[in-house]
């Protein structure tokens, strides 16, 4: 079972000897602490429309990683390869579906999840990351997936790159100031007429599931601005060269 403990000391000694993951946003960035206090509160039907069906769907967890760069604030994201089966091309969070050694899906099963997927694709090294919050689980209806988002602080940065390029095209940041910029927000729509949030970030067009998470974050942290719900974006949007 995962638990949150009150002192550092304490969480850490009691962790070690239960063998258990601790969530914990004690010493968290000032910036980083609105996330935090929306991940205590918030209810699955304000994440998404999309959510888990009574019974089936596959177990899985991505992970959420704010961390602090160059240009400050900033989101750990992937591009997943073009040749996967599912999600080809497409930026999302690391993560990926729940094996049996991570443990109880109930428990600490799809934290676990989150960090070992994370070290798998980007090379990430878990023990540099603070857990800080975990999200409701949400559904991907075309994949199937049960999805249980993980918020992590990235307290002790490490390389990261793809550690396969079957799996994965690029692993890159994005700084939270883009994420909020009005002018690098749209709405795409789906063959289907699905309409959704995204994203253009320099190459990249972020959409779909990792986008929808993204556009909740910003919105009940207070970090949302106002943009033009009406701009659309066509889903094979590319960069124009200069």
């Amino acid at each position: 079972m995962t638990r949150t403990y009150g002192g550092q000391a304490e969480r850490a000694e009691r962790a070690e000897q239960a063998g258990e993951i601790v969530i914990s946003s004690d010493g968290l960035p000032e910036w980083l602490e609105p996330v935090a206090r929306a991940a205590r509160t918030i209810e699955p039907q304000q994440l998404s429309r999309f959510l888990p069906p009574e019974s089936g769907g596959r177990q899985s967890a991505v992970l959420v990683l704010f961390g602090e760069g160059d240009l400050g604030p900033e989101l750990l994201l992937l591009e997943r390869a073009g040749t996967l089966r599912s999600h080809a091309g497409q930026p999302s969070f690391p993560g990926g579906a729940l094996d049996p050694e991570d443990g109880d899906p109930e428990g600490d099963g799809p934290v676990r999840a989150a960090l070992r997927e994370a070290e798998e694709e980007t090379g990430l090294d878990p023990s540099g990351v603070q857990v800080f919050g975990v999200l409701p689980r949400l559904y991907i209806p075309v994949s199937g997936f049960v999805v249980t988002p993980v918020l992590g602080w990235w307290r002790k940065p490490s390389p990261v790159a793809p550690v396969s390029a079957q799996e994965t095209a690029r692993v890159f940041t994005v700084p939270v100031t883009e994420l909020t910029d009005p002018a690098k927000r749209a709405t795409t729509v789906h063959p289907s007429g699905q309409r959704g949030a995204a994203f253009k970030v320099g190459p990249a067009l972020v959409w779909g599931f990792t986008a929808g998470v993204i556009d909740r974050i910003l919105h009940y942290s207070g970090w949302e601005r106002p943009w033009d719900r009406e701009r659309e974006v066509p889903l094979d949007w590319r960069p124009r060269p200069a």
